[in-house]
């Protein structure tokens, strides 16, 4: 029999105390932080508007913030939801309210799997006495082929930046990093120059879940790597300050600060409308392109795997299905009977 601790039996409390346990305990980059506080309010949401009485609405706790400690002022709201009115009655109406409004399957299939992760906490904590989310099934989800361009697109891409500026060179450099080691956006920004090794031509980079892995880069995105650190505009006077010593980032926004995830997706906006591209070009698509290229010129699935900081070989499978798919249409476009 669970003795329950009744001290942390109010769900936004408890919501907050499971936020810092990720944040302190399990060391869960912002971004994951963010997404399981998004899932857990999208739950909050649901619960107010259509399990508690409408005159109760004024009373609601604000919505839960990733980026904050728990405050004692939110246990003063009455409205507050109780954890083990949580049933699996409930979440299944939950899952239906999602399905209702048309929210995405994948977006259900994670909201569901942070949900999981809350209530196991919460029951390992033993502030409640069963899990709601057990035997419960996710949606089925077709997994969706990457996009992936061709040679020719990607050099059409990399034209984009006028390099004869300071911030077009850098991210021209930012491109070929990309495409030289399939970086993830994250792990590009975090970059610091201690963690660029020229002479042997490897970086060491901070992936998901904060774990290490150190990866090759071709001697030609190493070359403009340097070109760029030694720049003379890297070593223009802001406030006092040199921008270079500014920050230990290698990749620096104008005003010589780390360059941040937003900036660099509004700049592969920019020359994606430039190059004429068809279809949505993210940085994560070149990391796609650069596993589709690889497993075309022969590099083996674990090795692709390794690169890219894949848990799970099945993920990097998937790039198999890229590879048949480019190869079959490269041969429709030029056998002559095809």
């Amino acid at each position: 029999m669970i003795t329950i601790n009744e001290g942390f039996n109010v769900f936004i409390e408890a919501a907050y105390r499971f936020l810092e346990y990720l944040r302190i305990i399990k060391n869960a980059s912002e971004h994951t932080v963010r997404n399981y506080a998004i899932d857990l309010n999208a739950l909050k949401e649901y619960l107010e508007h259509d399990l508690l009485p409408e005159e109760e609405d004024e009373k609601l706790p604000p919505k839960i913030r990733y980026n904050e400690p728990f405050s004692e002022r939110l246990k003063t709201y009455d409205a507050a939801l109780v954890l083990d009115t949580i049933t699996r009655k409930t979440i299944r109406g939950f899952l239906a309210h999602l399905s209702d409004n048309q929210v995405h399957k994948r977006t259900v299939v994670r909201r569901l799997s942070s949900l999981r992760t809350f209530f196991k906490y919460t029951l390992a904590q033993k502030w409640i006495s069963a899990n709601p989310t057990e035997e419960l099934e996710s949606p089925r989800v077709e997994k969706k082929v990457p996009n992936s361009l061709s040679y020719d697109q990607v050099q059409t891409l990399f034209d984009q930046p006028d390099t004869k500026t300071f911030l077009g060179f850098r991210d021209r450099v930012i491109m070929e990093l990309f495409y030289s080691s399939g970086l993830r956006v994250s792990e590009l920004v975090a970059l610091d120059r201690q963690e660029f090794d020229p002479k042997n031509l490897l970086i060491k980079l901070k992936g998901k879940g904060k774990k290490e892995r150190i990866v090759p880069i071709t001697k030609n995105a190493a070359d403009w790597i340097n070109a760029y650190l030694t720049h003379p505009e890297r070593c223009v006077e802001i406030d006092g300050h040199f921008a270079q010593q500014d920050s230990n980032a290698i990749f620096l926004n104008r005003l010589g600060t780390r360059l941040t995830t937003r900036s660099v997706d509004r700049k592969f906006d920019k020359y994606l409308t430039a190059s004429g591209l068809i279809g949505k070009v993210t940085p994560h698509t070149i990391r796609h392109t650069i596993a589709t290229h690889w497993l075309e010129n022969g590099m083996d699935l674990k090795t692709i795997q390794m690169i890219l900081g894949h848990i799970s070989l099945a993920t990097t499978t998937i790039y198999t299905q890229v590879s048949k798919g480019l190869k079959k249409k490269v041969y429709d476009q030029t056998h002559p009977r095809a």
